[in-house]
């Protein structure tokens, strides 16, 4: 059998399969410290369940709209109006099968063969295959460091060509945890909207803010940024509903319809018990989100104070998210036996192997010098993996 080239030319998302291998060593009895997981570690909150069980109970057991139920629609219209500021009506909103799957389709439906996709870097990894698979070529920019790893505009005037038709913005950021400013976001998505350059906002992470810093939406910048953006969201994150697998986008009508088509000919309807919950999950108090983000605020804290005093390793402090990102490159050269540590892929091959501390490596985002923490896990085990990894790393010579 020959398969297609457009499968044959991606690869499984990496931080899925790293999870599965963590939980494999686990399952054999090793004890593994796993900070690969992009996911809260608490339970759904009880409303939210119960609202499931409810709808169970009622007999909300079929199918239900392509696009979503008119009720969890104007429950995502409410939710933009009332922490966004933006007017979505419910034909420019589509509940989709997870975060993932929105993005999947916006590429879908508006990519032609050879179309371009800025994708800044460092990027969550499935942003290119997502437009490799729609025929598409993802232009790759990389960002710097110093920046906080925020795209410039002089670095996307360079990457802009008349091919272009989208880019990826992800703020909170996955990996890297940087979350833009109004300030910052402004002059990128100006640039954008002025060549009329869909902005595929990525904003899953909205409530993950920390040291009083205020989410930006970017469709909220002007009226003209909103008329070029599509704003993806969810309540994987935000309500550690990662398993329910509702994703939720707001954008112009056409592209919607365009979504919602190719919705209705793939997945149909995202499951209709889920989508019970996730109306209770934005309609009801959200007294839950914020006191999971307090946590996450305490662990930032200790983890980013943590992996700076491991020498030659630098970390800038999280601004959202629940993920830090530091620089191991000082390490990069270092052997272990006759093992050269020859980037980020091999330490985290190493530290696995021998530390039992499974990491995603920076290479899986788009920037080896890097590796990605997720910080989404208890105190306890944040402590004894980093010190794990330290006591690893002072073995190289």
């Amino acid at each position: 059998m020959e398969l297609s080239r457009r499968v044959t030319s991606i690869a499984p998302s990496p931080t899925l399969a790293l999870d599965a291998k963590a939980n494999q060593m686990r399952a054999e009895g090793i004890d593994v410290i796993n900070f690969t997981v992009g996911q809260p570690d608490f339970n759904t909150p009880e409303r939210i369940c119960q609202a499931a069980i409810k709808a169970i109970n009622d007999g909300f057991t079929r199918y239900t709209p392509a696009a979503g139920t008119p009720e969890l629609k104007q429950a995502v219209c409410g939710k933009f109006k009332r922490d966004n500021g933006l007017d979505y009506t419910p034909d420019q909103v589509m509940i989709n099968v997870g975060g993932k799957h929105s993005g999947y389709l916006v590429m879908q439906a508006l990519l032609n063969e050879g179309d371009e996709v800025v994708v800044p870097a460092p990027y969550w990894v499935s942003y290119p295959p997502m437009v490799i698979l729609a025929g598409g070529t993802p232009v790759i920019v990389p960002t710097q460091e110093k920046n906080k790893f925020k795209l410039q505009l002089a670095e996307l005037e360079k990457a802009v060509s008349n091919k272009t038709k989208a880019i990826f913005l992800n703020s909170p950021s996955n990996p890297t945890g940087a979350a833009y400013s109004a300030e910052e976001l402004l002059p990128v998505a100006q640039f954008c909207a002025e060549r009329g350059i869909l902005i595929v906002s990525d904003e899953i992470y909205e409530p993950m803010m920390y040291d009083g810093a205020k989410f930006t939406a970017t469709a909220s910048l002007s009226p003209l940024i909103y008329q070029n953006t599509v704003t993806l969201n969810g309540v994987s994150k935000a309500y550690a509903m990662t398993g329910w697998r509702i994703g939720y986008m707001g954008g112009p009508v056409d592209l919607i319809k365009a979504c919602s088509k190719i919705q209705s000919q793939s997945t149909s309807n995202p499951t209709s018990i889920a989508q019970k919950a996730a109306v209770e999950a934005l309609n009801g108090p959200q007294d839950d989100v914020k006191a999971m983000v307090e946590v996450f605020a305490r662990r930032r804290d200790l983890i980013y104070d943590l992996l700076n005093q491991i020498p030659g390793v630098s970390c800038f402090k999280p601004e959202g998210a629940f993920y830090a990102f530091p620089n191991f490159a000082a390490y990069y050269g270092k052997k272990a036996g006759d093992k050269v540590m020859t980037g980020s892929s091999e330490l985290c091959e190493h530290l696995l192997a021998t530390a039992h501390v499974a990491l995603v490596p920076g290479s899986a985002f788009g920037h080896d010098e890097c590796i990605r923490f997720s910080f989404a896990t208890s105190d306890e085990l944040i402590k004894a993996g980093v010190e794990r990894v330290a006591t690893a790393l002072a073995k190289l010579s």
